[in-house]
């Protein structure tokens, strides 16, 4: 007989995946106007220009595909993030990243409003500017968790800073970016999964072989270091990383939270804190858990589309709370 924890991981990702698939297809036909599994077929089979085939391969196929990519960067920068930090409440704004994007993007939306085509772009390179600004900040003889956690605080509340100082000498032209500060996939095309669909491969591709260091740091640096791990080189790779993906669905879906917070905590539970197993399954449950929250969010208040970010931060604040309650009770 097998492993029973080994059996009990496998159902749970090969379970994944087929919810993951099953999520993808029903979000893709859901909505306003009337579209059904035929149309969704047709879209791939015998493409015709019709008028659900415009929603379908204009609209919904483009979102939710952003919408599953952005999810799956964000579960895997938070797991991530909460094995180097060894701090299972570790999310990928507490390292400024967010804030960084949200700058950038505020000052090209307000300031030169005629370049809002290159948001995403400008967003992007805000985030890793901010990402550059934290090693700085928090490296001395290499990165140290609590000098990571202390410098990303920082860094954070700098960048937020700088984004109040915009509402408040540009108020009459904040209206712009509200929709993009709530976090969200209106408008989401396929120019947005060309630009996040590079960083995702290289997220997969990267949790191959980042599990194994992040194995290793949860042992201690002096067990890491005896069993050839390069510690401080291992860090500044995962945490870039993490930061990579982070910034790359910031980019394309606006400050989005508590998706890398909830995802990893919860696989953990399920699966263990091994991360051969943790990374990639909370990779598989972020697209899902994205997926499903953005399409109640935009069908549940028909006409009205609720900001997916909004929608998360009505789950993951309780959820934060009661990790954050539990955790003190432990004490």
């Amino acid at each position: 007989m097998g492993d029973p924890r080994s059996r009990k991981r496998s159902i749970v990702m090969f379970s994944g995946i087929a919810v993951l698939i099953v999520s993808l297809f029903t979000a893709m036909v859901c909505g306003t106007a009337n579209t059904g599994f035929a149309d969704l077929y047709n879209v791939f089979v015998n493409p015709q220009n019709t008028e659900s085939y415009r929603i379908l391969y204009h609209i919904r196929i483009p979102r939710v595909l952003t919408c599953m990519f952005a999810g799956i960067n964000l579960a895997i920068a938070g797991c991530i993030l909460q094995g180097v930090l060894k701090n299972p409440l570790a999310d990928p704004g507490i390292i400024g990243v967010s804030a960084g994007a949200g700058l950038a993007a505020m000052i090209v939306m307000i300031i030169f409003p005629q370049y809002t085509a290159i948001v995403p772009i400008v967003a992007f390179i805000g985030a890793m500017a901010a990402t550059m600004f934290l090693f700085v900040l928090a490296w001395e003889n290499g990165i140290q968790p609590l000098k990571l956690i202390l410098a990303g605080v920082a860094v954070s509340a700098f960048f937020a800073g700088g984004m109040t100082c915009l509402m408040v000498f540009f108020s009459d032209k904040i209206q712009g970016t509200v929709n993009w500060m709530a976090g969200g996939f209106s408008g989401a095309s396929w120019k947005h999964v060309t630009m996040i669909l590079p960083y995702t491969v290289i997220g997969l591709l990267g949790t191959t072989v980042g599990c194994r260091y992040l194995n290793a740091l949860q042992l201690g640096d002096d067990v890491a270091k005896s069993l050839g791990t390069r510690v401080e080189t291992a860090r500044f790779l995962l945490v870039t990383l993490a930061a990579l993906l982070a910034a790359s669905a910031v980019s394309v879906a606006g400050m989005l939270t508590f998706v890398g917070l909830i995802v990893p905590h919860m696989m953990r539970l399920v699966v263990g804190s091994d991360f051969n197993y943790l990374l990639p399954s909370s990779a598989v449950f972020g697209g899902i858990l994205l997926i499903i929250a953005d399409t109640v969010a935009r069908t549940a208040f028909e006409p009205i589309e609720v900001p997916v970010g909004v929608f998360m931060s009505f789950i993951g604040a309780p959820f934060f709370l009661y990790l954050l309650k539990r955790g003190m009770q432990k004490r």
